[in-house]
């Protein structure tokens, strides 16, 4: 269709529709597409309702957010429209962000949104205005290739998101635009300064967006007044050493909070046992693992047989593995792999796609297998 737009391009005939959060990133891409020629359209999801959205601060798609929006859209000549997603984002998101840590599981909520509200909607809605493409301004980079679009890592890796888009479709790559992908976050502040936006000093967006103040246990205990329920801390042996106030305050890898004294060496989270209510600790060699099943893969990486990387958690190095079948194995042990989590497969910046972790092997299992 076109390239990603810049300053400069000349899209004139265009149409582009550009998700915008009310932040400072999607201001820009916006001011960028308006700049070039097209003819430009901001939309905002509403992913709360009115009562709670207004004044809510640190995330983003609410009350404050939505007016920041607006307010950008009038300075730049362009429409501007909300539409009210409130229901299904609680439905999709957040009620099954609670569901998540009710089954012992670490969720991911920013890659449901985006394979929901945010791409599967915003898609539907940009087609339904006569869009020829779809901005946003995440951090990732969409390069074309040989067959095709393809997804990399942005340029700034401070400011990557790719982990978080792995379940983007290949029908989808083909439709988005990431105008941000090879700036830097100053470069970007510096654009909406210069061009007069109000947002452009506006802190980002922390934590997940519907826990601003990142109490993740409350909100879940709120929904799920039941994952709040005690139980029993166990060693690898099933021996009882202590007890827990409920599985929502642990998550696989985690060392604080256990309040387990006089043990010979620190333990940590090894794995949680939903149906039983038990935290099952160990040393930090038990966290080892080897193998990890993989469920709903999304694959970006067409006919692509070569070495590749996975990365098991959003801050994580990305590590040496194969995909064999449904499986990912690493070459090493990882650690700190948890089911709920994303694995995100990588060649080079590229990515090839992912999947959700479903269950893992300990790596003398894996190794012997």
């Amino acid at each position: 269709m076109f390239a990603d737009f810049q300053l400069g391009a000349d899209l004139t005939g265009k149409r582009i529709v550009v998700a915008m959060s009310g932040g400072v990133d999607s201001s820009v891409v916006a001011a960028l597409a308006a700049r070039s020629g097209a003819e430009t359209i901001g939309v905002t999801l509403q992913l709360y309702d009115h009562g709670a959205a207004v004044g809510r601060t640190g995330s983003c798609c609410a009350g404050q957010d939505i007016r920041d929006a607006r307010a950008v859209c009038d300075r730049l000549g362009i429409a501007h429209y909300v539409f009210d997603h409130e229901s299904a984002f609680r439905s999709s998101v957040i009620n099954q962000f609670a569901d998540e840590y009710l089954a012992g599981r670490t969720p991911i909520p920013c890659v449901r949104c985006n394979m929901g509200v945010k791409f599967t909607d915003l898609f539907r809605l940009a087609r339904d205005l006569g869009a020829d493409c779809l901005a946003t301004g995440h951090y990732v980079r969409r390069v074309e290739g040989a067959d095709g679009p393809e997804l990399h890592r942005a340029a700034d890796p401070a400011r990557d998101q790719s982990y978080f888009l792995f379940a983007t479709t290949a029908a989808q790559l083909d439709f988005l635009r990431f105008p941000l992908g090879g700036m830097p976050k100053p470069e970007v502040r510096a654009i909406a300064a210069e061009l007069g936006l109000g947002v452009a000093a506006k802190p980002d967006s922390q934590d997940i967006c519907f826990v601003p103040d990142g109490d993740y246990a409350g909100l879940v205990r709120k929904l799920r007044p039941e994952a709040e329920t005690a139980g029993e801390i166990v060693d690898l042996s099933g021996r009882v050493i202590g007890r827990h106030k409920g599985l929502i305050h642990f998550t696989v890898g985690q060392r604080k909070g256990l309040e387990i004294g006089g043990q010979p060496e620190p333990l940590y989270v090894v794995r949680l046992e939903a149906e039983q209510r038990r935290v099952v600790v160990g040393p930090k060699r038990a966290l080892a693992v080897g193998a990890a099943r993989l469920s709903d893969i999304n694959w970006l990486g067409g006919g692509y047989q070569g070495p590749m990387t996975a990365k098991v958690r959003s801050l994580a190095k990305p590590v040496p593995a194969v995909l064999d079948g449904d499986t990912i194995r690493f070459l090493q042990p990882e650690y700190g792999v948890s089911p709920g989590q994303a694995a995100v497969l990588y060649a080079g910046d590229r990515v090839l796609g992912g999947g959700w972790i479903e269950a893992t092997e300990p790596a003398a299992l894996a190794e012997a297998a």
